[in-house]
C-alpha cells in the first residue's frame, strides 16, 4: 500500500466523518477483529481493550460460551418483541435475577431494557406513579443518561447538557459522599436535610436514585 492510498483506518474515518452524525466522539480505532482482551483494527495493529464496550464485555470479546449461545439464538430466531408474544429466556433472565435478588425471589420483578438511560426513565415513572409523588433526588458526579430525563437527573453540563435546555422539572439535586474531594458521609447526609427542609417537601418526593460506584464522576463508591 502507497502513502497515498493511506490506511484502511484513515479512508474509513474519512468516510465517517462525510456520513456519520458528529455527536459523539471516539478514538480513530477502527475494529476489525478481536479476542479477549485484544482488538485488532483494519490495518493489522493490535490493541489492548481496557473499555470492553463500556462495562458490556466483562467476559471479553468472542468468549467461546457467549458465541455459541448466540448462534443456538439466532438458529431458532432473531428477535421477537416481548409486548407481542413471550418468549422464554426473557422469562429466565427475570426468574434469575429474582434468585439473585437481596428482597427475595417471591418479591421481585423485572422488566429488561435496551439501556441505563430507558432503565432510569422507566424506574422514575414506576416511583411516581406508585407513589403518586413528582419529585426526584439525584446526586453530583452522577451519570445516568442522554434522554431528556435521565440527562436532566445526569450532573455533567460538558459534553452532556449543554444547549440542551430547558430540562425536565422535579430534579433535585446534592452532593454525594466523596471523601477524597472534602465531601463526608455526614457533610451529603447534612447536604440531604438541607435539601429537604429549603427547596422540596419529603412527602413528594418519589425516589432517590443513586449509582452505588458512580463510573463517569470518577469511579466513586457510595459509602
Amino acid at each position: 500500500m502507497s502513502v497515498r492510498e493511506g490506511t484502511q483506518s484513515e479512508r474509513i474515518a474519512a468516510d465517517r466523518a462525510r456520513f456519520v452524525a458528529p455527536g459523539v466522539s471516539t478514538p480513530r480505532l477502527v475494529v476489525a477483529h478481536a479476542e479477549g482482551a485484544r482488538i485488532t483494527d483494519v490495518d493489522g495493529r493490535s490493541f489492548i481493550d481496557f473499555a470492553g464496550g463500556i462495562g458490556c464485555q466483562n467476559l471479553g470479546h468472542r468468549h467461546r460460551a457467549v458465541v455459541e449461545a448466540v448462534k443456538e439464538q439466532a438458529d431458532r430466531f432473531l428477535h421477537q418483541c416481548f409486548v407481542v408474544g413471550t418468549y422464554e429466556p426473557y422469562v429466565e433472565v427475570c426468574r434469575r435475577l429474582a434468585d439473585l435478588s437481596p428482597c427475595g425471589a417471591g418479591e421481585q420483578r423485572s422488566m429488561l431494557v435496551n439501556s441505563g438511560a430507558e432503565a432510569i426513565e422507566n424506574a422514575v415513572k414506576i416511583a411516581r406513579v406508585s407513589t403518586g409523588r413528582p419529585a426526584v433526588v439525584a446526586f453530583e458526579y452522577a451519570f445516568h443518561g442522554r434522554t431528556l430525563l435521565a440527562m436532566t437527573m445526569t450532573s455533567k453540563v460538558n459534553p452532556y447538557k449543554a444547549g440542551f435546555g430547558p430540562f425536565a422539572p422535579e430534579i433535585y439535586r446534592v452532593p454525594a459522599p466523596y471523601p477524597y474531594r472534602g465531601v463526608s458521609s455526614d457533610d451529603a447526609i447534612a447536604a440531604l436535610e438541607h435539601l429537604f427542609k429549603a427547596d422540596v417537601d419529603p412527602s413528594t418526593v418519589a425516589c432517590v436514585v443513586l449509582e452505588p460506584v458512580q463510573g463517569e464522576g470518577g469511579f466513586i463508591p457510595m459509602p
